[in-house]
């Protein structure tokens, strides 16, 4: 390629976009090469890897907040993204700038020659570059897909974490949760911690962690954590095995299964972390389309993105135990999740549905929701479908309904709400 390259982030990402035939490539050894030929040093970092198929994104917001409290540097690595590419990359919470971002995708470009990289891997190295170069005391990294062949696993974890094991993805991971289990171990590391936050384990995830000599740290088996009154207590160990406890915690608003994650998490890491950058981090962390109450215009919503069963039950209960107030579902859904399951679990939360068609490659028609809404068994005079979440939020709008308005299906459909949002009136 030329030397000449884009001046502007647009610019770098329609390259990118365009520099390899497929969106996904799993495997390890072309980016294993980049990354070689790059100054990338984590050597002085604490690398935290976090995969699993939910509650990924809430487990790092919370660690984010709480390392921060502590006054340590953070570099965290998510996706996807909302609004803008640069929300993937954050220093000490604040994504990183346009022209950061653009330095680092020509160091890449320089460095892979005639060699292929995905919009994932491009993304993935440039993180790793900009933690390098800020020499953070931790960086969060967000797995992509599965664990064993994703483009994180370049990283060594100095702690590796799966949040939880559920059906998704299954064309690339495998028709079961045992073999997700596994494809998701592949981020353990030999004789380092690796931690488990779903409450029933796959076999092959224990398996592979005794084979390589991890450290597995389990819910319900290493660390237990239960509500009491208006807070919630916790118990686990520390690095050397001793027993750790905590009392009237402040409940977060994320997930609280998460939240008793990242506790066990803190207990590995090489510093110690204080009680009061513990409450303070669980009382303040949150995260955009997560159980995200705003405004868009006059409109009150919750944003949360319940694209897959587990996360959608999560929302529905969540729902269920805040407020009697009646629920209005505007409904987005990439066709490639399993949308009759997703509805199973929010039935009994919904009141009122408004299935929205996704304009997206993957995307679902609103009449296909219709009919699956049908198939459910949820009556016909209380499906409202729109031709795109604009329209529909536009209309409720007009409408201001009783109750609330929740935006909820795929990261896509709550995309689409935060390109409406002005906070007037919030």
């Amino acid at each position: 390629m030329s030397e000449t390259y884009p001046v502007t982030l647009d610019g770098w990402l329609s390259h990118i976009e365009a520099c390899h035939p497929s969106e996904i490539e799993l495997g390890l050894a072309r980016l294993s090469n980049v990354a070689s030929r790059l100054p990338i040093d984590l050597s002085n970092t604490t690398r935290i890897v976090v995969g699993g198929t939910n509650g990924k994104g809430s487990t790092l917001a919370m660690l984010n907040a709480i390392l921060l409290q502590q006054g340590l540097s953070t570099g965290m690595y998510t996706s996807p993204h909302f609004l803008h590419y640069n929300e993937r990359i954050a220093i000490n919470g604040e994504p990183v700038s346009d022209a950061v971002l653009c330095e680092v995708f020509a160091s890449i470009e320089k460095a892979r020659g005639d060699t292929p990289l995905t919009y994932f891997e491009y993304g993935t190295l440039a993180a790793l570059l900009v933690f390098s170069q800020q020499q953070v005391d931790v960086a969060l990294l967000e797995v992509g897909l599965g664990g064993r062949l994703d483009a994180v696993n370049i990283v060594d974890a100095d702690i590796a974490v799966v949040t939880t094991v559920a059906l998704d993805h299954t064309d690339w991971l495998g028709p079961d949760r045992e073999s997700i289990g596994f494809e998701k171990a592949g981020i353990f590391r030999s004789a380092k911690p690796a931690l488990c936050g779903d409450p029933e384990a796959p076999e092959r995830l224990i398996e592979h962690a005794k084979a390589i000599g991890a450290t597995l740290c389990r819910n319900g088996i290493d660390y237990h954590y239960q509500q009491q009154g208006d807070g919630w207590c916790w118990d686990g160990v520390s690095a050397d095995g001793d027993a750790c406890h905590f009392e009237q915690l402040p409940v977060p608003m994320l997930p609280l299964a998460n939240a008793a994650l990242v506790l066990q998490i803190l207990q590995f890491l090489p510093v110690s972390i204080s009680e009061v950058s513990i409450r303070e981090g669980l009382a303040h962390a949150s995260l955009t389309g997560r159980m995200q109450h705003t405004c868009i215009g006059e409109l009150p919503v919750i944003l949360d993105v319940a694209h897959n069963p587990e996360a959608a039950a999560y929302l529905a209960d969540r729902l269920c135990q805040t407020s009697n107030e009646p629920v209005h579902l505007v409904f987005g859904m990439l066709a490639d999740k399993d949308i009759p399951a997703v509805i199973d679990v929010l039935k009994p939360a919904v009141d009122q549905w408004y299935p929205v068609s996704l304009a997206v490659p993957r995307g679902t028609d609103s009449g296909v929701l219709v009919a699956a809404l049908s198939e459910a068994g949820v009556s016909a005079d209380t499906v409202h479908p729109g031709a795109n979440v604009k329209t529909v939020v536009e209309a409720l709008q007009q409408d201001m309904p009783e109750g609330r308005v929740v935006i909820a299906g795929s990261f896509f459909t709550v995309t689409e709400a935060l390109a409406m949002k002005t906070g007037v009136g919030c």
